[in-house]
């Protein structure tokens, strides 16, 4: 089996995740990827401001090359794979595939639709249009196309080539923690976001309810990691409440290791359209790094880890506030941090690639 295209592992690990889970199913995969280089926020701003597409074709055409020639000399010391993964992002990337692979099952990995993206980050009317017919070209090209919900799966324009993959976590987030949160002897409860506060992610509640549980008298040690559009809203929010700490950017390679030294994980809490469908990267993430994840009460969250993470309703600051005031007290925290612990196993890269072994099982491509 082959993973092929322009992915950067390290600042998506989803395919990393679904690779991962196929080699603990003892599927070989070879991997031909000529990372692209741009973040998901760079490849929407490239999407939505169509004067700077020539600086992402460029690219993707010297990428592509690479490509070509790593497929060439690939079938020759191989022959030909019986399926192709297209990595996150792929939506260019899988009708290269589609053209050097023809008789190969592809397989895309379509975390992201693109028009739904952009519709989420406030775009509208023909890029929204192109973008969509972007996605629908996308899937047109695989054979089967991996979604991350139900409700993603459902979007598709035949839900039947679908297959449902949790997104699970590499396994380089199940690290240790510091002793002060591993022991539960910190002064002031711990408590992690990270994103790229984006509309989904709903940064101004968080904002809201740090705040209001810290007026409330709830002992906070508040991280903020990333940066968007929301960001500025959610420092507003903030300004003046004492125990917040900011951070433009954390590497990816120690990420992991600043979210183990916290006792909380926050996941999304909007309750916009896209808000409502996903399951984000962080709640896995922060599950297998040892926190208790509180996130908003949505369908799909519900299914995936409801048992195992504190569930509040969506754009309620004030729940929010409530849960985080809650976990101060050291019984219900040690309490989380069970519910927590149970749900590790579930979420690691064999697990988790279960259903997409048994798709690729059923056709033959294995």
């Amino acid at each position: 089996m082959i993973a092929f295209g322009t992915y950067d592992a390290a600042r998506h690990p989803r395919v990393a995740v679904l690779i991962a889970g196929l080699r603990a199913h003892g599927i070989k995969v070879t991997e031909l990827n000529r990372p692209l280089g741009f973040s998901t926020a760079e490849r929407v701003r490239l999407l939505q401001q169509p004067w700077r597409l020539p600086v992402l074709v460029l690219r993707l055409l010297r990428c592509w090359a690479g490509l070509v020639g790593d497929s060439v000399r690939q079938r020759r010391a191989e022959g030909r794979p019986g399926a192709v993964l297209v990595g996150y992002l792929g939506h260019f990337d899988v009708v290269l595939a589609r053209l050097l692979y023809p008789r190969s099952v592809v397989v895309l990995d379509h975390l992201v639709f693109a028009g739904d993206t952009a519709t989420d980050r406030g775009a509208a009317g023909l890029r929204v249009r192109l973008l969509t017919g972007l996605d629908r070209l996308a899937v047109a090209c695989a054979d089967l196309v991996v979604t991350d919900t139900e409700e993603h799966r459902q979007m598709l324009p035949v839900p039947d080539k679908g297959v449902v993959v949790l997104v699970g976590a590499p396994d380089a987030w199940r690290v240790p923690g510091s002793s002060s949160v591993a022991t539960g002897e910190a002064p002031a409860l711990s408590v992690v976001f990270f994103g790229l506060y984006t509309p989904l992610q709903g940064a101004p509640v968080i904002a809201e309810a740090v705040r209001d549980a810290v007026t409330a008298g709830a002992a906070l040690r508040v991280t903020m990691v990333g940066a968007g559009q929301e960001l500025p809203r959610a420092r507003e929010i903030l300004a003046g409440t004492p125990g917040v700490t900011w951070h433009d950017w954390v590497e990816p390679d120690l990420l992991p290791g600043l979210v183990a030294d916290h006792q909380v994980c926050l996941g999304i809490f909007s309750d916009t359209p896209k808000g409502l469908r996903v399951v984000p990267n962080k709640v896995y993430q922060g599950l297998a790094a040892g926190c208790v994840v509180v996130t908003s009460d949505t369908p799909p969250q519900r299914r995936a880890v409801g048992e195992n993470v504190e569930l509040v309703p969506a754009a309620d600051s004030r729940a929010l506030a409530d849960a985080l005031v809650t976990l101060c007290e050291p019984a219900e925290l040690a309490a989380a941090r069970v519910r927590a612990a149970r749900g590790r196993d579930r979420i690691r890269p064999q697990v988790v690639a279960e259903p997409l072994v048994a798709a690729l099982h059923r056709r033959g491509a294995l």
